[in-house]
Parts: C-alpha cells; structure tokens; sequence
C-alpha cells in the first residue's frame, strides 16, 4: 500500500472526521432518548434507592473505567512495539473513542485509527496492520467469551422479562448470526495473517466477483492487500508479544463488561449470580450496538438498555437514571474528553501556525 501523502487536503479529511461540532447529534439522539423515557415513566418515589448508594461499588466503578482506558494505552504502546510514546498512545486511545462515539457504529475508530498512528510518525503500512491485529483480538475475546457465557447463562441471557414470541426469536437469531460472521471474520484474518495471507487476498476477490456482491469487489480487494501487508509486518513477532496483546485485550473487554453491573451494584443490592448474569447479557447487548446506524449508537443504546438490564434495576424511573449514568462515564465522558484531547493533538503534530490553518480551513 502506498505511502499516505501528507497533504493539506487529506489532513483536513481527517479533521473533518473528528471536528467538535460531530459531537451535537448524538448528544441531541441520546439525551432525547433519555428524556423521553424519563417524561414517560417519571415517578419521584422510584429513586429512593440513589439516597442509598455503595461508596464501594461507585469506587470500583471508577478504578475500573480508569484501569481499562489504561489497558488500552498499554496494549496500543506495546502491539506498535514501543514506536508510540506513554503520551502519544494515550492521545490515540483518546481520540480513537472520540471517533467511535461521533461516527456510527458500523465504522467506528477503526477508519480513524490507522490515520492517527501515521500521524504519530508510524509507516502507514504498520499502521493499518497494527489496527488490524487490534481487530482480531477483539473479534477473537468475542468468540472465546461467548460459548462461555451461554454455558453458564444459557437461556437467561435473553432479556425473557421484556421480550415476547416474534421478539426473542428475532434477537436470539441476531445474536446466533452475528457470532458467526464475526467468528467467520476472526478465523479469516487469523488465517490471512499467520499462514497464507494470499490465499485469502484470491478467495476474497473470487467471492466479490460474484454479480450481486461486485460493486464491493473494490473493497474486498483493498482489504485483501490490507492482509497481505499486516501478514507480512507482524508473523515475525514472537509468542511473547501475542501473549502480552492479548491478555491486555481479555483484560480492557473483561473491564468494559464489568461497567454496567458495578454501577448497578452500586445502588441496588445484587447478588453475584446475578451479577455475573449482567456481565453476559452485556454480549447480547452488543448485538444491538453492532446494527446501530446512529453516532456511536446514540439512543439505540440508551432505548435497548431497559429491555436488557430492567430486570435487574427495579422501577422504570430507575433504570432510566441507570440508563443515563451508564451513558455519561462510558460515552458522553469520551465526547468531552476527545473535544479536550483533539486541539492539543493537532498542535503537537502539526504545529501551532498549521493547526490554526487546518481548522479554520
């Protein structure tokens, strides 16, 4: 893959990408959301349970927020093999959730990431495998988490309490689908970067040659090279630097699940069977958050929370405000920490005179 030029043109591109002024929409969606499920099932009483809130929980709430936003850093530091300082990891884990809060789910910070590291002085050819390996080990938590969690959850993982007939078996077919494909997609990109990389780059292109999948085959040949290139950057590093990428992996996915069920232990007494439950529903939750079309699922994650994590809160009012708090420290947080982060970015890596061109351009 060819170099990626840096010009003005191509730099504001990316500013475009992550301007503030992305941040109003999902802002409006969400709270919108929020607020109209507040005005439908407000009652005062159903808060009573804020006034007996868990000093405990609400600190392991945060020392786990804390922790998996330091577990990023780690695992971005250590798979560009220490080419990124602790402060430039830092500026691209910031910026990487800002993307993924303000573009839609189905692109996330995935389509920014590799950008960012070039910008960080990284050839744009490891970047965009070093993004790749992140994929796959993500994809690969989800794949090994699963079968787990329906061994131990089985049935109780579908939100039973809130959906009925049609609904369940929409989501439970959703669910089933989904982890295939992205079991399908991980195993892909295993083969592709560990053992025949062109291979897959020829089944790839064969399989968008197809007539109604041909107006993709521009993309599946992009991501065909993609492979090749990733292959060839990482099938040299040794077990070690895999062993290190993905325990830090299994370490930020353990946390990000974790959130949900602190936060309600924090104001409502649950036990640890049902504590765990929470954890589990948390990957069929994710089927929703995956189909999202919305900015960073804006008010698709605040309307389907209810349905899955209700049950375990109480009153409507309550969950409501579940809803919002789970919403602030882990998507509005990042919203403003990526509008704090972006400026002094842009200077650092093009310099105060430039910065100011880019953004007023």
């Amino acid at each position: 893959m060819p170099e990626f030029p840096n010009t003005q043109s191509e730099d504001q591109q990316l500013l475009d990408k992550l301007r503030p002024s992305r941040i109003v929409l999902p802002v409006l969606i969400g709270l919108g959301v929020v607020a109209f499920m507040f005005w439908r099932s407000y009652r005062p009483g159903d808060l009573a349970p804020l006034a007996n809130a868990k000093p405990w929980w609400l600190l392991v709430t945060v020392a786990i927020l804390l922790a998996r936003d330091a577990g990023y850093v780690y695992r971005i530091r250590y798979l560009t093999e220490k080419a990124l300082s602790w402060r430039a990891s830092l500026d691209v884990i910031m910026l990487w959730e800002f993307s993924s809060c303000i573009l839609p789910s189905a692109v996330g910070g995935t389509a920014v990431a590799p950008v960012l590291l070039h910008k960080e002085g990284i050839p744009l050819g490891k970047s965009v495998a070093y993004i790749m390996a992140t994929a796959m080990l993500d994809n690969m938590y989800y794949v090994l988490m699963v079968p787990l969690v329906v061994v131990i959850g089985g049935e109780t993982l579908y939100p039973h309490e809130a959906l009925q007939g049609g609904l369940i078996t929409a989501l439970r077919i959703g669910f089933v689908v989904s982890y295939v494909f992205v079991t399908a997609y991980a195993l892909l990109m295993v083969y592709a970067i560990f053992i025949n990389p062109s291979a897959v780059k020829r089944l790839l292109v064969r399989l968008f040659s197809v007539r109604m999948l041909r107006r993709f085959r521009g993309r599946a040949y992009k991501l065909g090279n993609e492979l090749v290139l990733a292959s060839a950057q990482l099938r040299g590093n040794g077990a070690a630097y895999w062993l290190r990428a993905a325990l830090s992996t299994a370490f930020v996915w353990t946390a990000r699940y974790l959130v949900i069920g602190c936060l309600i232990g924090a104001f409502i007494d649950v036990g640890w069977t049902e504590f765990w439950l929470i954890f589990g529903r948390n990957l069929t939750y994710k089927v929703i958050l995956l189909i999202a079309i919305t900015p960073g699922g804006a008010g698709v994650a605040e309307g389907a929370f209810p349905t899955f994590f209700g049950k375990f809160i109480g009153t409507a009012t309550m969950t409501n405000f579940m809803v919002l708090l789970y919403r602030i420290v882990t998507y509005y947080l990042y919203l403003v920490l990526g509008a704090v982060f972006l400026p002094r970015w842009i200077t650092r890596i093009y310099g105060k005179r430039k910065a100011q061109e880019l953004m007023h351009s």
